[in-house]
């Protein structure tokens, strides 16, 4: 894929508003593009938040994006984008997350960037009604609009989308069958000695049946839901126990601090981890009872480590879970059918254990994080062989 000497050597800049998305979601694709491109990085805070990922080829420029919409210092920030890209004069600029996402797509255009990529991981309309809704909705239009290619992390995201008429279909791409970054089958695996640490940490017992969920904690996840059918299936079943691990972003802590004194010694709380893989190997089962997701990537890691699914019936989704094959989907907001499939899965070993080597084997042959990451780099290639010289 290589285009030559250093000298020719085009130049990717990869725009979020948080260094966490560039830590998640895009680290193992700057360390494939990195080999072919030179790559810069613009997000908020400093350099020291990015780990490794500066080396070699990558290099930063900290710009603060506010995740809020914030007219007057949005506007100042388009303005520090448009004159980076000015003056770097990059061959293409690819944003993920939805302010950056909308900033870089318009300063990029303006500054005459090229290629504009956007990868689009969920939307925060799509749960939303009235002036709101359709104001955030618009504002995705304008961002496809500027954007050179959208790209989906999911099948029924693009449909969505599609349907929704922020994008048409010849704008919108999905690479691989989605996800936007894959998975590391090596790191995500089932280790039995963490198994029995982290328990022990936590004084589950070596027999409990954990159902866990792990993200940000934030309402539209639908944890409420998720603790009400909790404190439902936990009256039905003895053995199970909850356990939440995420940094707190909608203040929820007081509600799960009650359901914990409701169910003694059953419901655990973890906040930001840097080890996801350790909590999944202590657990049996991952809950996402979300009402808007782009795909649901812990869904595929919790697959990887062996674990099926509890979650939403939605798109983004539907695309991770193979419903009664790979996990449980139920109706979003509904406590009863998310309390039953604990109980199902809590008192059927067998089940769990069919669905949970499902999940793996689907996850290991469809969204290996090399396959994924192949397909961004053979995107790139493609694209920048479609523009040909006037890329340059």
């Amino acid at each position: 894929m290589s285009d030559g000497g250093a000298a020719d050597r085009r130049r990717l800049c990869i725009v979020a508003t948080v260094p966490f998305a560039i830590n998640v979601f895009m680290r193992a694709h700057i360390g494939m593009l990195k080999v072919d491109y030179d790559v810069t990085v613009v997000t908020s805070g400093s350099s020291r938040d990015l780990g490794g990922i500066l080396s070699g080829r990558v290099s930063f420029i900290p710009l603060r994006i506010e995740r809020k919409i914030s007219p007057w210092r949005d506007v100042l920030t388009l303005i520090r984008l448009w004159h980076v890209f000015r003056r770097e004069k990059f061959d293409s600029v690819h944003s993920i997350m939805p302010k950056s996402g909308l900033l870089s797509m318009l300063a990029a255009r303006l500054a005459g960037v090229p290629l504009r990529f956007h990868t689009f991981t969920g939307q925060v309309w799509a749960n939303k009604k009235g002036p709101r809704r359709s104001l955030l909705k618009c504002l995705d239009k304008v961002l496809v609009m500027n954007a050179t290619r959208v790209i989906a992390d999911s099948h029924s995201q693009r449909l969505f989308l599609i349907n929704n008429h922020v994008a048409k279909p010849s704008e919108i791409v999905v690479l691989a069958e989605g996800s936007v970054a894959g998975v590391d089958l090596t790191r995500f695996a089932y280790r039995a000695e963490i198994r029995s640490q982290i328990r022990a940490q936590h004084s589950i017992p070596s027999g409990a049946i954990v159902f866990v969920f792990l993200g940000r904690l934030n309402r539209d996840k639908g944890l409420m839901n998720l603790a009400r059918a909790f404190k439902a299936a936990a009256g039905r079943n003895t053995s199970i126990h909850l356990l939440i691990v995420g940094p707190d972003e909608d203040r929820l802590e007081v509600e799960f601090a009650e359901l914990a004194q409701v169910v003694t010694g059953r419901v655990h709380r973890v906040g930001f981890t840097e080890s996801p893989e350790s909590y999944l190997s202590a657990s049996d089962v991952i809950c996402l009872p979300s009402y808007r997701e782009g795909f649901g990537a812990v869904i595929i890691e919790a697959a990887a480590v062996g674990l099926p699914a509890i979650a939403s019936r939605i798109y983004g989704i539907t695309d991770a879970v193979e419903d009664g094959v790979t996990g449980i989907l139920h109706q979003p907001t509904s406590d009863r059918e998310i309390a039953d499939a604990m109980v199902c899965l809590a008192s059927n070993e067998k089940l769990r254990r069919q669905m949970g080597d499902a999940a793996r084997a689907r996850v290991t042959a469809t969204w290996s994080e090399a396959r994924v990451t192949k397909a961004l780099a053979d995107f790139y290639r493609d694209m920048f062989a479609t523009v040909g010289a006037t890329a340059r």
